[in-house]
């Protein structure tokens, strides 16, 4: 019986253990295991940066590993506490950006300003409990090898960005994008293709990404 299996089948024990790494009605982990423990046990690659400004909202009972080379700008929010956080090597998350997992990010990748990748949605089928309160639903946001994603673009839970994909700024992307082609709009929708058998970019229809 592994660990997790072992708290889920004690639901009180879990709840205590739960209470001693996060305060309740919040996502930020005490400080002492953001200190002590998630040094410990999150890895880093060699000359990653993580600005003094970022808001690390994670966790040790979930993954979140940084590729070498990678940096997380100012005011941006990293959230493993329903899903883990992967980010490959030399990516570059922009101002204000917020990744709420599960989330895999390939290597180099860019992300300009104030993109919000979540894995996370919440259930809102009982009207007779608050929203908050209901089970969350998580699926994972994929973003293959060297993705450019532009700003204000918002990625929803699910989503497969493919490799060298381009995101035009200010898109919602909802379904999954195809390697080799640019997107936009909302929802977004193919703008242009890479064609291999003419080794051109070519504009594509404006249809949901192939």
């Amino acid at each position: 019986m592994n660990l997790k299996q072992y708290l889920d089948d004690r639901p009180a024990l879990k709840r205590f253990i739960h209470w001693l790494l996060i305060r309740p009605e919040q996502a930020r982990p005490r400080l002492w295991v953001s200190w002590l423990v998630n040094p410990l046990v999150h890895k880093r690659g060699a000359s990653s940066r993580i600005r003094s400004s970022v808001r690390m909202d994670v966790v040790p009972f979930n993954d979140f590993q940084l590729g070498a080379g990678s940096t997380i700008e100012d005011f941006s929010v990293v959230n493993n506490g329903v899903g883990d956080v992967h980010i490959g090597q030399h990516c570059h998350l922009g101002i204000g950006t917020v990744v709420i997992g599960p989330v895999s990010l390939g290597n180099n990748i860019i992300i300009a300003q104030h993109v919000v990748m979540s894995g996370l949605n919440h259930g809102y089928e009982d009207i007779d409990t608050p929203i908050r309160y209901q089970p969350t639903i998580t699926k994972p946001i994929v973003l293959e090898d060297d993705c450019w994603i532009g700003a204000n673009v918002t990625i929803t839970a699910g989503v497969t960005v493919g490799k060298h994909a381009v995101v035009a700024g200010g898109s919602v992307v909802t379904r999954n994008v195809a390697p080799f082609t640019v997107v936009g709009g909302n929802p977004a929708r193919v703008l242009r293709y890479y064609d291999a058998d003419t080794r051109r970019w070519l504009a594509g229809p404006l249809t949901t990404a192939r």
